[in-house]
């Protein structure tokens, strides 16, 4: 049977990026709450077109509500959700504090129901191969890690993204992918040490960030800007087997934006010309790392088996708990110009509060 999922809104990142990677997992997408019936008409005609949540939940049949709605609305609208006893997947960042997160888990717990947070870049080809060469020693210890996501976007338009009370800027945007990822990797880092900023004339949010996070004798940084014009190398790692350097972005929103399938063959898949290079700590020889296939399909595809057979979710709300911890440390950091240490209750929760505010459709 059929898995029928609803989906909330209908931007960007619903309708280019959600819709087909759920639509290619098998699932259906029964409704979509949005103010751009047209649009939805075109692409899924037989999605019912609802102009609130709440007409949405009265549906039948509907198992999975996804959540891909300007930040500030995450919250509210997944708590909604799960009161109607429906499975959740909220896109990144799950909420903007670590208060709304904690009423998010209990609810689902109280619900028992799926809650996920779509942290889609661990799918990445770029990352997926960094895990290889972690996992089969090619690096042995790692002592440096370093990931950047540099654009050049020095014009401010008017969008959600650039309004504080909307939960925008880039520590909220690029932020949840390159901490989840760390996570992933290495895990809770002990100390965080940020720096959060604005560079463009007339911005209201931040534009830039620099993280540097340890772990024992592990370095991470992490960074972000909205002028950066040059194609530096994305990720730097070094370990005493080796280092390994990678440039470009993974393939598949660009694939997703030009209409490409994520079930075809050539999905994910990254060009040569964009593979990493390894140098042997040892040796010094150099060579070329051919790049996994990145795979965003899995998210959904690991979603649909929670539902059905009771698997673990692909990425629970626990995990995005942590990354909005670093996020509150960073912010922290940043506004103190101090060091601030992970889990001793070194800092308040929430160094800042945001407001709830506008409306649903996106």
């Amino acid at each position: 049977m059929s898995i029928a999922v609803g989906l909330v809104g209908f931007g960007f990142a619903a309708k280019t990026i959600h819709a087909p990677l759920i639509k290619s997992s098998g699932m259906t997408i029964a409704g979509v709450v949005t103010r751009q019936e047209a649009a939805v008409r075109a692409m899924l005609p037989s999605a019912a077109v609802h102009p609130t949540l709440e007409s949405l939940l009265t549906m039948e049949p509907l198992d999975a509500i996804v959540i891909a709605t300007p930040n500030h609305l995450h919250a509210q609208q997944a708590l909604m959700s799960l009161a109607r006893c429906k499975h959740v997947v909220v896109d990144k960042p799950l909420t903007l504090t670590l208060a709304d997160t904690d009423a998010l888990i209990e609810a689902a717990s109280i619900s028992r129901c799926k809650l996920a947070v779509f942290h889609n870049r661990r799918w990445d080809s770029d990352f997926l191969t960094i895990r290889r060469l972690i996992a089969d020693g090619s690096l042995r210890s790692v002592t440096s890690y370093e990931a950047t996501w540099n654009r050049y976007r020095p014009e401010i338009k008017d969008r959600w993204k650039e309004r504080a009370l909307l939960g925008g800027g880039v520590l909220f945007d690029l932020g949840p992918h390159l901490i989840d990822q760390v996570l992933c990797l290495f895990g809770m880092p002990e100390w965080v040490q940020a720096d959060v900023f604005a560079q463009r004339e007339g911005a209201t949010v931040d534009d830039g960030f620099e993280i540097l996070m340890g772990l024992g004798r592990l370095r991470i940084r992490l960074g972000a800007s909205s002028l950066v014009a040059d194609h530096t190398p994305r990720y730097r790692i070094h370990g005493n087997g080796g280092s390994y350097s990678k440039g470009g972005l993974d393939v598949q929103e660009a694939q997703l934006r030009g209409g490409e399938s994520p079930s075809s063959p050539t999905f994910g898949l990254e060009p040569p010309s964009q593979w990493g290079r390894f140098v042997d700590a040892r040796t010094q020889a150099e060579k070329i790392i051919p790049a996994k296939r990145g795979n965003w399909l899995r998210f959904y595809q690991l979603f649909r088996d929670s539902m059905e057979s009771g698997a673990p979710v692909p990425v629970p709300a626990t995990a995005a708990r942590d990354v909005l911890e670093i996020i509150e440390a960073a912010r922290y950091s940043s506004e103190n110009g101090r060091r601030i240490q992970l889990g001793r209750g070194d800092r308040p929760l929430a160094s800042k509060q945001w407001h709830r505010a506008g409306s649903e459709g996106a």
